[in-house]
């Protein structure tokens, strides 16, 4: 069965409450099992507390009378930053440095991620964010999935999940952008046939996720093959010190594929980069077709085709492989110390917020 298939069937499944189907045999699970055995023995995990990384970034962008974009961090230990010890090395940090320097406007960061969270715990988060006392934040950013397939949570319960949580943040006016379920099958420790059960799984999850995100207003960037093939290719760089969570290197390649699909959520990333390219293999297809296609290469951005296009096969969605360039590339006019001063700054700010 085609990854789109299986990936329709999953959030078919969850639009209607089901919560049964399965990836695996049960004869498959007997295996993967004795196999998580052996890669808990040397995947070592990490009880470490992630750095604390809200506060205030890019203050030199301060004008009078103009608040700070609001951005908050929900899912689990990879939104957090787990694996990493200094607070501006953290994907919540990365982004809201990035959203600064491009929108030329402070952000304040708030990350309610929780390390182990699965999606069962996106209500308690999305509660924490949407607090009645306060404005709701500009913009979201949701990377979760890896514990729901670890732990085996039935896949349409996941994206049900994922889907109720981004259409609480979408009623309340949040612009969405969901970091789809990593690639597990690039843990290097982890030995075949988990590593290609994990892979696939990771897969067929990251495409029902995308399918039932799109679907309520969200927009999707795939991390699973990004950090798939570079980080087999590269485990030593890419990965922390316990062989599962990112290393510094790791954050940032994922900040740098989800960055221009967050300024692009909030109508700061440069027009011209908006319409798709055809030399790119950008365009519209059905949501699902696009769905698999974004689970197979890391950085694909899935979002739902304006005017609500459908189609014999369902819903059409964009889907754009956005390069992934430094910020000077995008803004060579900066001057660069400007840009130092912004980052020195913002650094700064974090700094003196943990320490408050």
């Amino acid at each position: 069965m085609s990854r789109a298939r299986v990936a329709r069937r999953i959030a078919t499944a969850a639009a209607f409450g089901g919560g049964g189907i399965s990836l695996l045999s049960g004869a498959a699970v007997g295996l993967v099992l004795a196999e998580v055995r052996l890669a808990k023995r040397v995947v070592g995990g990490s009880g470490d507390v992630p750095p604390r990384a809200d506060g205030r970034y890019g203050s030199a962008y301060a004008r009078s009378g103009e608040p700070p974009l609001r951005l908050v961090f929900l899912g689990d230990s990879t939104a957090a930053g787990q694996g990493v010890h200094r607070a501006r090395e953290t994907p919540g940090a990365l982004l809201a440095s990035g959203l600064a320097a491009v929108a030329e406007r402070p952000v304040k960061l708030v990350n309610v991620a929780q390390p182990g969270a699965q999606s069962d715990d996106l209500p308690r988060q999305v509660a924490l964010v949407l607090d009645p006392s306060a404005p709701p934040p500009d913009v979201a950013v949701i990377m979760i999935g890896a514990n729901d397939v670890t732990h085996r949570m039935p896949p349409a319960t996941s994206v049900r999940l994922l889907s109720e949580a981004v259409r609480r943040l979408r009623a309340a006016g949040v612009e969405v952008v969901v970091g789809t379920c990593p690639d597990l099958g690039s843990v290097e420790p982890v030995y075949q046939p988990l590593r290609w059960l994990a892979r696939r799984m990771s897969r067929q999850l990251a495409a029902a996720q995308t399918i039932a995100v799109v679907g309520v207003g969200g927009r999707t960037v795939s991390l699973g093959d990004l950090l798939g093939p570079e980080f087999e290719a590269r485990p030593r760089e890419l990965f922390g010190p316990d062989n599962f969570h990112p290393s510094t290197e790791g954050y940032a390649t994922a900040a740098m594929a989800v960055l221009p699909t967050l300024c692009a959520a909030l109508g700061v990333w440069p027009l011209t980069d908006e319409q798709p390219d055809a030399r790119r293999g950008e365009g519209f297809l059905p949501v699902a077709q696009a769905a698999a296609e974004a689970a197979a290469e890391g950085g694909t951005e899935v979002t739902a085709a304006r005017n609500a296009v459908s189609g014999p096969r369902g819903r059409w969605a964009l889907i754009k492989r956005r390069r992934r360039r430094l910020l000077a590339e995008e803004h060579p006019e900066r001057d660069a110390a400007e840009a130092r001063a912004a980052g020195k700054a913002a650094g700064e700010e974090s700094a003196a917020h943990r320490s408050a």
